[in-house]
C-alpha cells in the first residue's frame, strides 16, 4: 500500500479488530498487514500502549503446547473506537469532497 498508516490509524485498527473477537498478536499483525507495512517489533508497542491506556485487556490461553497472549477491547475501548470512527468519518468524507473538487478552501 502506498499510503503512510500513522499509529493512531493502527491503534483505531487495532481497536477494530478486537472489537469483532479476542485475538493474539501475530492474528493483527496479519489483518493490520493488509494495509500497513507493520513489523511485529512496531506493533507490539502499540498494543502495550493501547493496554497501558486502559483500551485492552490480555489473557493467556495454551495453544498446541505454547502460551498466547490474547487481547480483548474494553468498555473505555468501546468508546474510543466510537470516537474513532466518528473522526475518521469525518476525515474521510473531507477527503473525498477535495479529491472530488466538492470542497475549496475560499481566500477571503
Amino acid at each position: 500500500m502506498y499510503f503512510p498508516v500513522p499509529s493512531l490509524l493502527t491503534e483505531f485498527l487495532i481497536l477494530a479488530i478486537v472489537e469483532k473477537k479476542a485475538s493474539y498478536g501475530y492474528e493483527i499483525s496479519q489483518t493490520v498487514k493488509l494495509v500497513a507495512d507493520i513489523k511485529e517489533s512496531t506493533l507490539y508497542p502499540i498494543l502495550k500502549k493501547l493496554e497501558k491506556s486502559g483500551y485492552l485487556s490480555t489473557y493467556s490461553e495454551e495453544h498446541q503446547g505454547r502460551k498466547r497472549k490474547y487481547y480483548t477491547i474494553t468498555s473505555s475501548g468501546h468508546a474510543q473506537l466510537d470516537f474513532l470512527k466518528t473522526e475518521w468519518s469525518n476525515y474521510s468524507h473531507t477527503i473525498t469532497d477535495i479529491i472530488e473538487g466538492r470542497l475549496r478552501h475560499e481566500k477571503d
